[in-house]
This record gives structure tokens, C-alpha cells and sequence, in this order.
């Protein structure tokens, strides 16, 4: 008898806690579906809140661009600035095979080393995807210095297309031997029209700096360089730029390296030589490296702010007609922007706008989305009535 009420009492447990176990199954389910329906509102309402940012953010751009900004679709993300008829009409003849008229366009630039950088690089690019036109002049012309300039940039631009654009993390070793090889090559290309090259011109030299860059020169040896080419001329612009490369951290230097070549670029020059660039570029770079500077911040310190005055200065000094102007006025329109000195910034925009292949946007995933952001926020805390 007693062992039938002790299994009694034994069932009685074990459907108890089956039911208990039914109903906490059924508790969680309902609390799954309660979850799945406050997830859904969830859902649905970042959706609205996506659509009315989407739908706010289309207005603002039709606003700015009714105010003569260009559209995002016809950003030209290529160049900083539009590019000149002779450049073209000189490309266009060099595809065709046309050697001759690239040769013409680039001794135009006579010995304004600078506008010759200008010229020579555009062609190198063109040789770069194909260069049955230059084999051609080469042949034509063995010792034409000029013939050996744009060869030497040709090659160097092989070489960093092989490497291309992304970090040494992302870069195959395969990628890194190839692009060492085809920078030695390329040296000694360089060295061949340094060789052939008037003893005044800077721009055989120049073209050694990014392949010093690549190949890892040391400090010394890129100061011998670096001598040679200021012994010529110590204002040409595409020098220093190309130098600040080689002494910043993600290359062959530091910031400290980098920021004290950048300033002392900038006190070399007069009023209108726009080497006031390069502390600009060194500070971007450093504030794009390190993952603790906050633009916000680091752009609104007293030294930033000061290189912004000096680079607005001299570019004042310097006109529309110097090569270097629409490079400065880039840098100068974010860094406005970043030091709320919104004002300044849309007026560097105005001058700027629809071409943005150049820092700072170019080092973006997305270049117009930094150029966009940039821009229209500065056009909308300065017009009334439009918010930025």
C-alpha cells in the first residue's frame, strides 16, 4: 500500500514537471515572439528613420546644388582641376602615335620645372597603359633627354600600377617583388636621363624620388638626392610633395621627420611659391595615420590653425595661374571645414568644385562621400535658411 501512494506521489512529480516544463517552454516562446514583434517595430523604424534621413539628405543636395554646386554624379574624380586643352589635344595625339606632339607639349614647358612635372606625368600615365608611342620616339631620338624623362616616369608608374594603392597589409609579397623589380629598372631609366639631361634640370632627379621611396633608400642616400635636385631649383613644388612622402611614418620616416621637412619646405619659399602645402599635407597625414587624433580636434590645434593662415596667405600671393593652386585649395577647404571656419571653406568650394582627384578626398574609400560631407555642410551652416 505504501508503495503504491510513493508512486502516486512519484507520478504526480514527474507530470508536474512536465507541465512546468510545458509551460516555461510556452513562457519563452511567447517571450520570443514578443521579442520578434518589438524587433520588427525596430526594424521598421530604423527603415523610416533611414528613409526620412535618405529623403532629407536628397533635399539638401538639390538645395546645394540649385545654389550651382555640381551634382554628385559629375564629380571628376580623376583630376584636381579642369583639365588644360593643350594636355588633351597632346594625349590625344601621342594615342594615336603621334610621338611628336607629345614631345612639342612638354618642351613648351621650356625650364619651368614644374609645368614640365605637369606635362611629363600625364604622358607617362598614357605610356604606362601603352607605350608603342614612346618606344617609337625612343628609337627615333636615343639621346633625347626629354624621350628618356617620360621613359623613366613611364616605368615608375608600371611599378606602383604592379604594387598598387592599398596598404603593405593588403599588398601580396608576390605584388612587393614585382614592384621592386620593376623599380630597378626604372632607377636605372632615371639615371639614364639624368645622364642625358640638361645640368640645370631638377625634373631627372624628381622622378628618382618616388623610386627612392619604394626601394627604401636611406636617409642619406635621399638627402644626396634630395641635394641634387635643390642645388638645381629649391622651389619646385612636385619636389617637395614627393619628398614629404618618403619622410612620412607610413613610408621611410616619422611625423616628426615629416613635419619638420614640411616646415622647413614652407619657410623656404616666398609669398606665391605655395610651399605652405606641405605642412598642410603633413599634418593630414599624421591625423590619417594615427587612429587616435580626432579631426574635430587634432585640425582646431594652434599650429594647424596658424600653417591654414600661412597657406591662405600665400595663396593669395600666388594667383590662379600657378599649377599648384587647386591642390592647396583642396587641402585648404577640409581643413576649414574641420575648423569650423565655414565661410572660408565655401569659398575654397567654389573654386574647387567638380574636380577631386586630390588629397584630401582621394584617400577616402569614398571620395565623394568625404567631398560631399565636407562641402555641403559648409554651404549649409553658411546659407540661410538651409541647415547643415
Amino acid at each position: 500500500m505504501i508503495g503504491l501512494y510513493i508512486l502516486g506521489a512519484m507520478l504526480l512529480f514527474g507530470a508536474f514537471k512536465v507541465l512546468r516544463g510545458v509551460y516555461y517552454i510556452r513562457k519563452a516562446k511567447r517571450l520570443e515572439a514578443e521579442i520578434a514583434v518589438i524587433e520588427g517595430r525596430t526594424e521598421a523604424t530604423n527603415a523610416e528613420t533611414a528613409a526620412v534621413k535618405a529623403e532629407r539628405k536628397a533635399e539638401k543636395a538639390a538645395a546645394v546644388v540649385a545654389l550651382g554646386f555640381v551634382a554628385e554624379a559629375d564629380l571628376d574624380t580623376e583630376n584636381p582641376a579642369p583639365v588644360p586643352p593643350g594636355r588633351t589635344a597632346a594625349l590625344e595625339a601621342v594615342r594615336s602615335g603621334d610621338w611628336e606632339a607629345g614631345a612639342a607639349y612638354i618642351e613648351a614647358a621650356g625650364k619651368d620645372w614644374q609645368e614640365r612635372m605637369e606635362r611629363v606625368r600625364p604622358l607617362a600615365e598614357a605610356a604606362a597603359e601603352d607605350d608603342a608611342w614612346l618606344l617609337a620616339w625612343r628609337a627615333a631620338r636615343p639621346s633625347d633627354p626629354t624621350a628618356a624623362l617620360v621613359d623613366a616616369d613611364t616605368a615608375i608608374m608600371v611599378a606602383w600600377n604592379v604594387r598598387g594603392s592599398q596598404s603593405g597589409s593588403r599588398t601580396t609579397q608576390e605584388q612587393f617583388r614585382l614592384f621592386r623589380d620593376l623599380l630597378v629598372k626604372a632607377q636605372a631609366v632615371a639615371h639614364e636621363a639624368q645622364r642625358l639631361a640638361d645640368p640645370a634640370d631638377p625634373t631627372p632627379y624628381i622622378v628618382e624620388q618616388p623610386i627612392g621611396q619604394g626601394l627604401g633608400y636611406s636617409h642619406e642616400r635621399y638627402r644626396e638626392l634630395w641635394a641634387q635636385i635643390v642645388e638645381r631649383d629649391p622651389k619646385v613644388l612636385w619636389s617637395h610633395v614627393s619628398g614629404l612622402q618618403y619622410w612620412c611614418m607610413k613610408w621611410r620616416g616619422s611625423h616628426e621627420l615629416a613635419l619638420a621637412f614640411a616646415r622647413e619646405s614652407a619657410a623656404a619659399g616666398a609669398p606665391g611659391d605655395l610651399l605652405s602645402l606641405l605642412p598642410l599635407i603633413a599634418y593630414f597625414e599624421q591625423e590619417t595615420h594615427e587612429d587616435d587624433l580626432a579631426a574635430e580636434t587634432f585640425f582646431k590645434e594652434p599650429d594647424v590653425i596658424a600653417a591654414v593662415d600661412a597657406a591662405l596667405l600665400d595663396l593669395a600671393a600666388a594667383g590662379d595661374d600657378h599649377p599648384g593652386t587647386a591642390r592647396i585649395r583642396h587641402m585648404l577647404a577640409y581643413l576649414l571645414f574641420w575648423q569650423d571656419r565655414d565661410e572660408q571653406a565655401v569659398e575654397q568650394f567654389r573654386h574647387i568644385d567638380g574636380y577631386i582627384g586630390a588629397l584630401p578626398w582621394s584617400y577616402a574609400g569614398s571620395p565623394k562621400s568625404r567631398y560631399l560631407y565636407a562641402r555641403d555642410w559648409a554651404v549649409g551652416v553658411t546659407t540661410p535658411g538651409l541647415e547643415p
